[in-house]
């Protein structure tokens, strides 16, 4: 299954929607392996055409990768994102802008690194800052982390949850995080900077979206999250929606197909002024 309306030719495309189902590291509910496959799915039922930017999905250029790697044959998370990494860099060396979906957070590894950008950008309820989790320093739970590695910093919005630790390297001046409270009021100032988005959809509050590996509640509305996605993405070179699983009866698939649909919008719209 492709993904909806992503219906252009691979040499002239855009965009291109890459599923990356890693599936390895998820410490709660399982299932981000069949992420891809239910955005793709739940995408089925959306209007081509958009008010907001006076435009159709299906005039976007955008192009359907597939998958990249089998669904149960991962096993060394750094060898599949070193993969991955190459998968996205050949994509851009083309001129395309991948829209990488996951799978478990720990694949925006791969996107950061594939991009090379000024600044890290999440949507999360959860800071992601950890040195290794349960001895491993390929988690889910280490993503800003890494991207700190990459980016000259990093902003989290939503975040509600972090070790003392995390919360103490959140304290440095190259993280800022905005609670969710605040995501509302919160006005992006990248200036010329390249920016990468990152949207975990437990940043939503798990009412809206409860198809995720680890839930926090008290999180941001679908259209907070939307709000953000739209305003940030002129300014964006690489994004990614990720933590998608197959645990409830499809709003959580349904919030990242939009959402990720809502970025293809604007950027578009800003690249064709």
């Amino acid at each position: 299954m492709y993904f909806p309306g992503a219906t252009a030719d691979r040499n002239r495309a855009d965009y291109a929607v890459v599923g990356a189902p890693l599936d390895v590291s998820t410490t709660f509910r399982p299932g981000t392996r069949f992420g891809p496959a239910r955005v793709r799915e739940l995408a089925a039922t959306f209007e081509d055409y958009d008010h907001y930017t006076d435009s159709h999905f299906t005039d976007c250029d955008v192009y359907d990768h597939g998958d990249v790697g089998a669904a149960g044959a991962i096993e060394d998370a750094g060898e599949y994102l070193t993969y991955l990494e190459g998968e996205l860099g050949d994509l851009r060396a083309g001129g395309t802008t991948p829209l990488l979906v996951g799978g478990e957070h720990t694949v925006t590894v791969a996107g950061v690194q594939s991009v090379d950008p000024d600044v890290f950008v999440c949507l999360d309820a959860h800071l992601d800052l950890r040195e290794a989790y349960a001895g491993n320093p390929l988690s889910h739970s280490t993503v800003t982390r890494h991207a700190l590695d990459v980016a000259d910093r990093a902003v989290i919005l939503g975040a509600r949850a972090g070790s003392e630790a995390e919360w103490d390297r959140a304290d440095a001046e190259d993280v800022t995080v905005v609670p969710p409270g605040e995501v509302s009021e919160w006005t992006p100032d990248f200036e010329d900077e390249s920016v990468y988005l990152s949207v975990d959809v437990d940043a939503a509050d798990p009412g809206f979206a409860p198809g995720t590996g680890t839930m926090e509640p008290f999180g941001l509305t679908p259209r907070e999250m939307h709000d953000v996605v739209r305003s940030i993405a002129p300014q964006v070179t690489g994004f990614d929606v990720v933590e998608v699983n197959d645990r409830d009866d499809g709003q959580t698939a349904t919030l990242a197909a939009k959402l990720l649909r809502a970025f293809v919008y604007e950027h578009a719209a800003d690249d064709s002024e």
